[in-house]
């Protein structure tokens, strides 16, 4: 794309150097920015050089995400011991409708502030209660759980002069099982509903949806739920909608059904989980 009303480039190397001018937007991977026209943006602010390791270790054994990394470094990247939950790091780059090429240069962080519903990285920071922390202009910072983070299809919480600069996954996720289904109306296609489960060590089970509502849907239980209570609360979650790849009815049904073998898979010994499913 031709992006021609861009007239200044400039790579941001330390934090002061991500103070904005009017009409400067920050790109990390910019697999979308440089898609389509920005009628209202006339500067980049490049943030791939800054330095950021793409991935950490936390303290209590979680996981730090750069905002910068690329998503196949997360979607390739080695479990450390415990980290039951590793799988969901690639099952949640799948539901990204991309090639290999995509994966190579679109970011985690990017992926989230977009914020479109599809959002794979929102279904996986979802699933396991990811935090956003955020670097104001003023010089603070802010966090914020993704599942508040995004607020719409394309929209969230994020102010203006605002950087993303991580994504933490707490230690009790990574080391909880998880299940994962995907579905789409095409072998190919955007993702029409994203469900994600986890069973934390002292027994809470939650459920994500993304893909299928507007915004994220998290569902939580002090234990594994019995399937009608679980039915209900999928089916009568807001925010179903219908596009071109889905109708909001036939959203809300699948992600009943994803969501119900979870959690049957959920609900078995540790040990016998599946990896996860897709479907088209």
């Amino acid at each position: 794309m031709d992006v021609n009303t861009i007239t200044g480039y400039r790579f941001a190397r330390t934090r002061t150097d991500l103070a904005l001018t009017p009409g400067e937007r920050i790109v990390a991977g910019g697999t979308w920015f440089f898609s389509e026209p920005q009628i209202d943006s006339t500067g980049v602010v490049d943030i791939s050089r800054i330095g950021w390791p793409p991935v950490e270790d936390l303290p209590d054994g979680g996981l730090r995400i750069a905002a910068t990394c690329p998503i196949a470094t997360l979607a390739n990247l080695s479990a450390r011991p415990g980290w039951r939950a590793h799988p969901l790091l690639f099952q949640c780059a799948t539901a990204l409708l991309a090639s290999y090429k995509i994966w190579n240069v679109a970011t985690v962080g990017g992926n989230v502030c977009r914020s479109f519903a599809a959002a794979s990285m929102v279904s996986l920071a979802v699933g396991l209660d990811g935090e956003a922390l955020i670097w104001c202009p003023d010089g603070s910072e802010r966090r914020v759980p993704i599942a508040t983070f995004v607020t719409g299809n394309g929209t969230n919480t994020l102010e203006p002069g605002e950087v993303m600069r991580a994504i933490d996954i707490p230690g009790y996720a990574m080391r909880a099982r998880t299940g994962f289904g995907k579905i789409a109306l095409a072998e190919l296609g955007r993702s029409g509903a994203v469900v994600t489960g986890r069973a934390d060590e002292d027994g809470t089970t939650v459920f994500g949806i993304t893909a299928a509502t507007g915004w994220p849907t998290v569902l939580r239980y002090p234990d594994v739920p019995d399937a009608a209570t679980l039915r209900t609360d999928v089916t009568s979650a807001d925010g179903y909608y219908t596009d071109p790849l889905g109708s909001a009815d036939w959203r809300r049904g699948v992600s009943a059904v994803l969501a119900e073998r979870i959690r049957t898979d959920l609900d078995q010994p540790a040990g016998t989980i599946t990896t996860g499913r897709e479907e088209s």
